[in-house]
């Protein structure tokens, strides 16, 4: 029944109200971040997907006069509310641009209603633990959330790079009404998703006709793709398997999206609480804090590059350590570190703002295999197997940013630069800051903005471009 893009009845129903009240709705004014919310819009039309889920959104901050916009893509496992203190930083910072932050289909699938009434002060942090965590070891919660079967969402297989791109062109050319200016980039995999549209053959023009600049956060394309072997053998693997998601650090969806929500919620709403999570049987040993630790201290645990494990890589941040000492529970000391860890916990778990968070319970598979073959859009064999159309690698004539962190390191500058080699673009065109020695994965998001290497010069970045 899942192969066949079809959901159970029900499910459908709800899918088709819920889709049609999120595409009606609109935002209230960003003044007020409470407030702020998703715009959904009608986007590609994925096969075998049911018309509810063929949307995409995004939250919108800044002035809505505002004549330049910057769209950012969120990366692996992450939602637009990942953006929110970074967007809001950029926002009071550069007077003339509003950001988008996009919301990919994936996450209408999440069921937000509890946490939804946490960040009004309706939940407890004991509700919600129970609610999306604690009824998997626990038989006798009878009210929790209802992971979706992966045979009912079976055409999310074919979630890749095609249906990324064409849901992000839907964007971008809303964006670019009333003759804005309009730059795009992303974090991580999203800063390969920026490679793949400005490089994307749309009717035989460059996904970068029109746009003002480009922007890579830790992640880019590089100029060689997977061999068309490789591409085959990984989608015949995807095809042939029972789930079209991606385990992020090896935890299955959705309950890597549920780590971080539970741990990020449970640091907003009771930091100095006793840890909810520490001795639950079902939290892996990897993330329990070696002395008793308070809900703020185990999220540090958990995304601290000195404590969180290498698995994990792409979830870290310069956060701070535990307290030591005779302490019960034992709270949280960031000391020198850039990213202030209540920041990064609004990031993840998108306080303040309803119906969505910092990630992506369900991740497309398809979308990771895809990106191999964007090859800083150069046509290669791969291309062929996945349906991916990026060609256009010579033909960027926009001012470029990257910012390479530790997870992206070298690979984000070299991208980068090839991807302007080849186009033959100016040196002054092309900004490079390389901090993967200084810099987690998640800290050019997250450091604290009067701290933040990656905000200092994307400032000037943009008000060089600008209208």
């Amino acid at each position: 029944m899942g192969g066949e893009g079809k959901l159970p009845r029900k499910a459908l129903a709800a899918l088709v109200v819920i889709g049609a009240m999120l595409v009606a709705a609109t935002a209230a004014s960003d003044a007020s971040a409470a407030r702020t919310q998703v715009h959904w819009i009608h986007g590609y039309k994925s096969p075998g997907t049911p018309n509810s889920l063929n949307l995409v959104g995004f939250l919108r901050f800044g002035p809505s006069h505002a004549p330049n916009i910057l769209i950012l893509n969120p990366g692996t496992s992450a939602g637009a509310a990942y953006f929110a203190p970074l967007a809001r930083a950029i926002v009071n910072r550069t007077p003339g641009w509003q950001v988008w932050s996009v919301e990919r289909r994936e996450n209408l699938l999440e069921d937000q209603s509890v946490f939804n009434r946490a960040k009004r002060g309706k939940a407890t942090p004991e509700q919600v633990f129970d609610y999306y965590l604690k009824w998997v070891t626990d038989h006798t919660i009878t009210h929790h959330v209802q992971p979706v079967p992966d045979s009912d969402v079976q055409f999310a297989k074919q979630w890749g790079m095609n249906t990324e791109i064409h849901d992000l062109r839907k964007v971008v050319r809303l964006a670019k009404e009333k003759g804005r200016h309009v730059v795009v980039g992303g974090h991580s995999l999203g800063g390969s998703i920026t490679t793949a549209y400005a490089t994307w053959d749309f009717n035989g023009k460059p996904g970068v006709k029109g746009l003002s600049g480009l922007v890579f956060i830790d992640g880019a394309s590089g100029p060689d793709p997977v061999s068309e072997a490789d591409a085959q053998q990984s989608l015949d693997e995807l095809n042939s398997g029972s789930s079209p998601w991606l385990a992020f650090g090896g935890i299955p969806a959705p309950f890597a999206g549920l780590f971080g929500d539970g741990g990020s919620s449970a640091a907003k709403m009771a930091p100095n609480a006793p840890s909810l999570a520490q001795d639950w049987s079902g939290l892996p040993s990897y993330l329990k804090p070696p002395v008793p630790a308070d809900n703020e201290a185990q999220f540090g645990f958990a995304a601290d590059v000195n404590t969180s494990p290498s698995s994990l890589a792409a979830f870290q941040v310069h956060a701070g350590h535990l307290q030591s000492g005779n302490c019960d529970p034992c709270g949280w000391i960031r000391g020198n570190a850039i990213t202030p860890i209540q920041r990064y916990a609004t990031m993840i778990s998108g306080w303040g703002l309803q119906n969505t968070d910092g990630t992506a319970w369900y991740h497309p598979m398809r979308l990771s295999i895809d990106s191999g073959a964007v090859a800083d859009g150069n046509a290669n064999p791969a291309q062929k197997v996945l349906d991916v159309d990026t060609t256009h690698g010579n033909d960027i004539n926009v001012p470029m940013y990257a910012f390479a962190a530790a997870l992206g390191n070298d690979r984000v500058v070299q991208a980068t630069k090839a991807l302007a080699r080849q186009s033959h673009l100016a040196k002054r065109d092309v900004t490079i800051v390389n901090r993967a020695k200084t810099y987690a994965h998640n800290d050019p998001n997250a450091a604290s903005p009067n701290r933040n290497a990656f905000l200092k010069h994307l400032i000037p970045f943009l008000d060089g471009i600008g209208r």
